[in-house]
């Protein structure tokens, strides 16, 4: 006959820590995949494509690869160390990747990735919709 930890007197606790254990682990993997959910993931790459720099430094980047100069250019009114650091945020996670050529002076460029390039759809679609439905004063 066998018994189950649950007929042993005093051994409650032991399987409400189990299940609670249990739900916590399976509530913490659903909020992963939901975006609402402040435990999930996708909250930073949310944040950071909701940039208004990143967000048109990736624009920009669509048309192929820039150094840093002809970004800041085109991007007016970014400050340099803003911009740099938007640059800097966007290749650790992965969207932009940055090259040095062995120049004198050294030349760098940044480029989109291709996770980089998926993320450029739908920002190019809000900067379309904005364009077109912003008054202009």
């Amino acid at each position: 006959m066998s018994t189950s930890t649950s007929d042993v007197p005093g051994t409650e606790h032991v399987l409400d820590s189990r299940d609670r254990d249990r739900d916590r682990d399976r509530d913490r993997d659903r909020d992963r995949d939901d975006v609402y959910a402040a435990a999930c993931p996708c909250r930073s790459m949310l944040d950071l494509l909701a940039n208004k720099w990143t967000a048109l430094a990736i624009g920009v980047l669509e048309g192929g690869p820039h150094r840093f100069g002809e970004l800041r250019r085109r991007l007016q009114g970014v400050s340099p160390k803003v911009l740099s650091a938007s640059l800097k945020r966007l290749e650790g996670a992965g969207l932009v990747s940055r090259t040095v050529f062995a120049e004198v002076p050294p030349r760098v460029e940044y480029a989109l990735t291709p996770l980089g390039r998926g993320a450029a759809v739908p920002l190019a679609g809000l900067r379309d919709w904005v364009e077109a439905n912003v008054p202009r004063h």
